[in-house]
């Protein structure tokens, strides 16, 4: 199968995928999403839950970046403890805070630069790798892009396929052979996401709808 009968055939099986949409939980409003594409590195959801929350309470119920900053670097680590790497994440929240400001919290002017510039200044902020990068690109900021996770690497290895170690390299290729706007390359993302929650190892994947299929890229 091709990139594009594998994105069928997931969601033909799978369901579209509410992830992150207006009114869905943890995504009351781009910040919320932005602090939590941050929270979540190197640990597992239900630990980015309480700190959410916990950051909510601290700015008003708003999460905005401005409200962030007038807390102390010892008052965020104390709300996102529950995250782990809590001094690393502190930092790095606080980064992307003062990034925003920079740009006045205006999310339609930085919607309005270029992909390679967004991307550049996103991955300049101390702890924003290319997979927090390209999450809050895709689902704040509306730039279509394939994540290259934990998730999608084992999935593509499991349906045999040769994908570079490279983060860019593997994306590039991807991008290369499926067409699919910004709706699409977010569903993508989240049904590997879902399958790869459920589809741990092979005697998982041979029990998956997904079983003797061959990714041909």
């Amino acid at each position: 199968m091709n990139l594009t009968q594998l994105y069928n055939t997931m969601e033909e099986n799978m369901g579209q995928q509410p992830w992150l949409r207006p009114g869905t939980p943890w995504a009351e409003n781009a910040w919320e999403i932005i602090w939590g594409s941050i929270l979540v590195q190197n640990t597992n959801w239900k630990n980015v839950e309480p700190s959410l929350n916990n950051l909510k309470d601290a700015t008003d119920g708003t999460f905005h970046p401005e409200k962030l900053l007038e807390l102390s670097q010892e008052s965020v680590i104390d709300l996102i403890r529950p995250s782990g790497f809590y001094q690393r994440k502190s930092q790095t929240l606080l980064a992307m805070a003062r990034w925003l400001s920079t740009h006045h919290n205006d999310l339609d002017q930085l919607r309005s630069l270029d992909k390679g510039t967004l991307r550049k200044e996103l991955l300049a902020i101390k702890g924003i790798g290319f997979e927090t990068a390209d999450y809050i690109m895709m689902y704040v900021l509306d730039q279509p892009a394939f994540m290259v996770d934990k998730y999608a690497r084992r999935l593509f290895e499991m349906l045999g396929a040769q994908m570079p170690v490279k983060y860019s390299d593997f994306q590039r290729l991807v991008e290369q052979h499926v067409d699919l706007d910004l709706d699409g390359f977010r569903e993508f993302h989240a049904l590997i996401v879902e399958f790869g929650k459920v589809v741990k190892n092979p005697v998982d994947f041979a029990d998956s709808f997904l079983a003797n299929q061959k990714l041909l890229i």
